[in-house]
């Protein structure tokens, strides 16, 4: 019997503040890397619930999302996994004092786009062209996404 396929929802984020993004410093297999605020959906969640929580588990800093930026597929090459990931533009509420972020996270990060830009160590090649989309004015209305109960 043939296995079905399955792709791994995602979210990520995308704050701007003062002419810098909210990155994560994270460590995967021993490298430190860059990332958005990005995770998984889990089963149950609302998407946008997702990434409002993947964004306060991982910086501390609580969000509202604003707009979709955009929906990505990527096939990363370490493992053969497929991501669809929904990018979402999130403006900062408030910061939690003393938050306890996720394993492997070594701390939030504010960087312009030129950091992001000449960073050696981004996770993959999305972190980047979801930047640079919503640069470009990519913003979509989040009424786009319709979910059923």
């Amino acid at each position: 019997m043939q296995t079905r396929w399955t792709p791994h929802a995602t979210v990520a984020t995308i704050v701007e503040k003062d002419g810098r993004f909210l990155m994560v410093e994270e460590t995967i297999n021993g490298q430190a890397v860059i990332n958005q605020p990005a995770g998984h959906i889990e089963e149950g969640e609302r998407i946008l619930d997702a990434a409002c929580r993947e964004t306060l588990e991982e910086t501390g800093w609580m969000v509202t999302p604003t707009a979709l930026v955009g929906l990505y597929t990527y096939t990363a090459p370490s493992n053969g996994i497929t991501y669809h990931r929904y990018c979402f533009s999130a403006s900062v509420d408030h910061e939690i004092e003393n938050a306890v972020l996720d394993n492997g996270i070594v701390g939030p990060r504010w960087m312009t786009i030129e950091e992001l830009r000449t960073c050696p160590h981004l996770r993959s090649q999305m972190v980047l062209t979801c930047v640079e989309d919503y640069l470009s004015g990519r913003q979509y209305p989040l009424n786009l996404i319709v979910e059923h109960p």
